[in-house]
């Protein structure tokens, strides 16, 4: 493979490259793989290199994230706290998004990925100091949470400009894919070793673990090879390129309408993974700091995973569009489900197959839009999909966690559902991609 962008010329083999590819050839016993599947997207070995150190990562990531919220619970007993250090995780990707995509697009994206990557594991070790003390700041751990959010706001967009020269654009498709599935995978394993480590050893531990899953990224950046720099230099200056993101979307229909489809999807539908503490304390009895709790997260990133990987694999050969229909009406139905549920038992196969339907949809719109992207503005443009899938979820999650008292969890739930349903009707993006 070539490590400059697709498309940008005819491809100039190194002997490095060429023994590259016959070892692949040779450890795949020259099997053939269909373009766009999973399997194909691993025949790559900078991908491999960025996929797996990114796992390892995620993986700390999510030991982190999801605690955090039970943390904060047993800490305050507040879900409107549990809300704002939500929004302090996810917060920045919404209102640094745009600056991370130009800075994808403008600077050595190694660089950035490397320091971006070393500012969050310097705060992690700090909220894991933090987390030592018996009657720690709140507001502290609030500001520190902001910090780890904000290099995560600097970093998202250039790893995900970075996708498409791994693999060839054939198979982007299932590279999509797997990148889907292994942050959900991550959400499996993540909350299966911290939530045992949290209910013996505390926060600390667990987010101290987090700090050093860092490195993993490091290592994986500097190792892999792939076009640190984009290739055509940008010509807006000041106001203008920050915005210019904005700019190519609103003048493509396509790009228009997927950014719109998951920002009012995450908004409204997507509320409850910030506030699953508060689903299981108030509807299903399960107390956040326990293994059990644990469990039901890991479900549901099970689920997920599978919904994710199975868009490269059971799903490669259909339509993506329709999927993102489909999909969005299996998840209304349950999202609702779940929304009722007043049995533990009954709720872990539920949210299994609601995590399955939630990141068909995600996978799918996501390979819509990488599919259709050009190289040239694809940092920034990766950067507003960030901002409407992770940026737009803590927005979300602190106005329902204010409202949670007054109308329920149950019917904060029973409107995501709802609003997903609407989704199904407008997400023809099918008569927009030929």
């Amino acid at each position: 493979m070539t490590t400059e962008a697709q498309g940008s010329g005819p491809q100039r083999w190194s002997d490095e490259e060429v023994v590259e590819e016959t070892t692949d050839a040779l450890v795949d016993g020259d099997r053939s793989f269909t373009p766009g599947t999973a399997q194909a997207a691993l025949r790559h070995r900078d991908f491999r290199i960025v996929w797996s150190g990114t796992f390892a990562s995620n993986i700390g990531t999510w030991m982190q994230n999801v605690l955090l919220g039970a943390y904060a619970l047993k800490l305050t007993g507040d879900p409107g706290y549990v809300g704002l250090l939500v929004f302090a995780q996810l917060g920045p990707l919404l209102f640094l998004g745009t600056f991370g995509g130009v800075l994808a697009d403008v600077v050595d994206r190694r660089r950035l990925l490397i320091w971006m990557q070393l500012e969050q594991l310097v705060f992690s070790i700090v909220l894991a100091l933090l987390a030592l003390s018996d009657h720690p700041s709140e507001v502290l751990i609030f500001l520190c949470v902001l910090a780890i959010g904000v290099g995560n706001a600097f970093s998202a967009p250039a790893l995900g400009a970075i996708l498409p020269t791994l693999v060839p654009r054939e198979d982007l498709a299932g590279a999509v894919s797997l990148q889907s599935a292994q942050m959900n995978l991550s959400r499996v394993i993540g909350p299966m070793i911290g939530a045992p480590l949290y209910a013996a050893f505390g926060a600390a531990l667990v987010f101290g673990l987090n700090s050093l899953t860092y490195l993993f990224a490091v290592v994986a950046v500097v190792v892999a090879k792939y076009s640190a720099r984009n290739a055509q230099p940008m010509k807006e200056r000041g106001l203008a390129r920050l915005l210019s993101g904005f700019r190519v979307a609103a003048a493509d229909p396509l790009i228009r309408r997927v950014l719109v489809i998951l920002t009012i999807f995450s908004f409204f539908s997507l509320v409850f993974v910030g506030l699953m503490p508060v689903v299981a304390d108030h509807s299903l009895g399960i107390d956040p700091k326990s293994t059990e709790y644990g469990l039901l997260y890991a479900a549901f990133g099970l689920g997920a995973a599978l919904g994710a990987v199975s868009v490269g694999t059971l799903f490669a050969s259909r339509s993506k569009p329709m999927l993102v229909r489909i999909a969005l009406v299996a998840f209304a139905g349950l999202l609702a489900l779940f929304a009722l549920e007043r049995h533990a038992v009954a709720a872990y196969p539920t949210v299994i197959v609601l995590g399955f339907a939630y990141f068909v949809v995600i996978t799918s719109l996501s390979t819509v839009l990488q599919q259709h992207l050009d190289d040239a503005v694809r940092g920034r443009i990766m950067a507003l999909w960030i901002m409407a899938f992770g940026g737009t979820v803590p927005i979300g999650v602190v106005l329902a966690g204010f409202v949670v008292d007054p109308i329920g969890i149950t019917t904060v739930l029973l409107v995501g559902a709802a609003v997903a349903l609407a989704l199904a009707a407008y997400a023809n993006v099918q008569r927009l991609t030929g």
